[in-house]
């Protein structure tokens, strides 16, 4: 069951999960340096003296859950009703995520008073990794009618 298109879906979620991890969601620019949001936290770019500004550990421990729990996922085939939970489990948690980065987006743009702020293409990878853990999840159920409706034909 590991090669069904959710488990690729699933793959792919994970992927894109990991990538946040080592790409930087917001770049700041004030008129004394470069400030970056990453996994963990804002940091200055430009001065190398101070690295880290401000730590965001609720937006690192979501960053870390997420892909943990698509990759679980794969390997929980043989328990479909417990696959559905925690895709949509999952859904919810990338949901925070974009939400979170851009509320960090808002507020640090104030308390580092950044002129400008740009956000990075990985801000889409949370939505996309809901939208496949949504599709993923589709797969799932139709595989749990499937068995079920099996069932019924003995």
């Amino acid at each position: 069951m590991i090669q069904r298109i959710q488990s690729i879906y699933l793959l792919i979620a994970t992927l894109f999960g990991l990538s946040m991890l080592f790409a930087n969601q917001i770049d700041f620019v004030s008129e004394t340096a470069n400030y970056a949001l990453n996994f963990k936290g804002f940091y200055s770019v430009t001065n190398t003296a101070m690295p880290e500004v401000t730590s965001t550990l609720a937006l690192s421990i979501l960053l870390f859950i997420t892909p943990l729990i698509s990759l679980v996922n794969i390997f929980l085939f043989k328990k479909r009703m417990v696959q559905i939970r925690l895709c949509a489990a999952n859904i919810g948690l990338l949901l925070g995520v974009t939400a979170m980065v851009y509320y960090f987006g808002i507020v640090g743009m104030k308390e580092l008073m950044a002129t400008s702020k740009t956000y990075g293409v990985t801000m889409v990878f949370p939505i996309a990794s809901a939208i496949l853990n949504f599709l993923a999840m589709r797969g799932i159920i139709n595989d749990e009618a499937l068995i079920k409706s099996m069932d019924r034909i003995r």
